[in-house]
């Protein structure tokens, strides 16, 4: 186990978390379809439910399949400990799980998945939960909305669908210089391009979902704590450093330190909001990521070769791809993204509205569907579909317009991704 330490990125994507299996030899991690667990005698019960010892109780909570795909994407965060769950959206819940009661408030970049906006503006009322909406552009504008009862900054590194890219590092000083944590949504970048934890980055999530899978097989997320914040210096986290009543009053930063905040995200996140991701879910994830690194390659020279090829083509007004040398982005890719600003970007289509509903329905290779981060090249038209529910001001903010056409590239040969995007932009309306 203490090589791990010094392993490659590619390495930790096949063997972190998974070792051969103790009982076959299995050289895949088996699927534990098992919703409970047998409890050795009543004493190794008592431990466990009073977590005064590791191990398997309920699927809800704790699974060995699970375990290591938590252990994997820990690992290749480079944070102290993860916590799955049944999707990207339960993975943002959870993050905010541990931090948030009724009458709190976070802040949030506005340049978001449109579901992540609409479930920030809405659902998350219902909890007493506010988000406070800011341009991530100008990092200031962080500082600027924290409230006294403001507990985290979240934001996506790399933004979907506009591609923006966010300054990281200013964005964590501003949160740590008012003692709350920043929670990085990794999904489009992936621990292969951006490491947000090395430039100060508390908290990543993913929809793993998406690149991590990289098959469409399955739903998934995860929430990974890097075990470096410090939840007692202040008042401001009653539910990671005060007594919990539903675990014997233990304060789960105190019991378990670096390791609390992702024993609190299943203890009681799981074990009460329900949202675990299945075991077949965890195996399928656990084959995907093997190839994460290797697939990130090709996706990202595709998607330069792609935008550069869209940039130069008559039916596009725009393309907002940061790797492009004349985006405003380009110095903030070189620090946090310097393999590549992934694979996920919008274009603009000089025909607006309809140009956009007739490319999406002219495309042979592209699949037209609500999906990106797999092997396939896909698109949507978010105006009618994925942002449909925004007012007009929130999809001003998030980069879409009536004619933005959304392209997660695949890894196909690039020059059957180029001759579709060619064929169905050159369509007469």
């Amino acid at each position: 186990m203490g090589m791990e330490k010094n392993w490659h990125f590619d390495t930790l994507a096949i063997h972190a978390g998974t070792p051969p299996d103790p009982v076959t030899g299995s050289i895949q991690t088996p699927i534990h379809q098992s919703a409970a667990f047998v409890f050795h005698d009543a004493a190794h019960a008592a431990n466990l439910f009073a977590l005064e010892e590791a191990g398997y109780v309920y699927s809800r909570l704790t699974n060995p399949t699970v375990a290591a795909l938590q252990g994997r994407l820990a690992a290749l965060e480079k944070g102290a400990g993860a916590t799955c769950a049944a999707s990207g959206h339960a993975a943002q819940m959870l993050s905010l799980f541990n931090l948030m009661q009724s009458g709190d408030a976070f802040v949030s970049s506005n340049k978001l998945y449109g579901g992540s906006v609409s479930t920030y503006t809405h659902s998350y009322k219902q909890f007493g939960w506010e988000c406070h909406f800011v341009n991530p552009d100008e990092p200031e504008n962080f500082r600027k909305a924290i409230t006294p009862n403001c507990k985290a900054i979240f934001l996506e590194g790399l933004a979907n669908p506009s591609g923006s890219v966010v300054d990281i590092q200013a964005v964590a000083d501003i949160a740590h210089e008012a003692g709350i944590p920043l929670i990085v949504d990794n999904t489009l970048a992936t621990p292969y391009l951006c490491q947000p934890f090395d430039w100060g980055a508390d908290i990543v999530v993913h929809s793993t979902t998406k690149f991590i899978t990289g098959n469409a097989t399955t739903i998934g997320g995860a929430v990974i704590d890097k075990g470096t914040f410090d939840w007692s210096a202040s008042d401001r986290f009653p539910l990671m450093s005060k007594p919990e009543p539903a675990y014997n009053n233990i304060s789960f930063h105190k019991k378990f330190g670096a390791l609390g905040y992702t024993m609190r995200a299943h203890a009681l996140g799981l074990r009460n909001i329900g949202a675990t991701m299945s075991p077949m879910t965890a195996f399928l994830t656990l084959a995907g990521v093997e190839t994460l690194g290797l697939r990130m390659e090709k996706h990202v020279a595709n998607a330069q070769a792609a935008a550069e090829f869209l940039k130069e083509h008559k039916a596009v007004a725009n393309v907002s791809y940061a790797g492009l040398k004349d985006s405003p982005y380009q110095p903030l890719v070189k620090k946090y993204l310097p393999k590549g600003p992934g694979a996920v970007f919008s274009i603009e289509l000089k025909g607006g509205y309809a140009a956009g509903k007739a490319f999406v329905e002219n495309t042979k290779l592209f699949r037209h569907l609500a999906n990106i981060g797999d092997s396939r090249s896909l698109c949507i038209h978010p105006a009618s579909t994925t942002h449909h529910q925004l007012t007009e001001a929130q999809l001003k903010n998030a980069g879409i317009m009536p004619g933005t056409v959304r392209l997660s590239i695949g890894i196909e040969h690039i020059d059957d991704i180029k001759a579709d995007l060619d064929q169905a932009l050159s369509v007469k309306l």
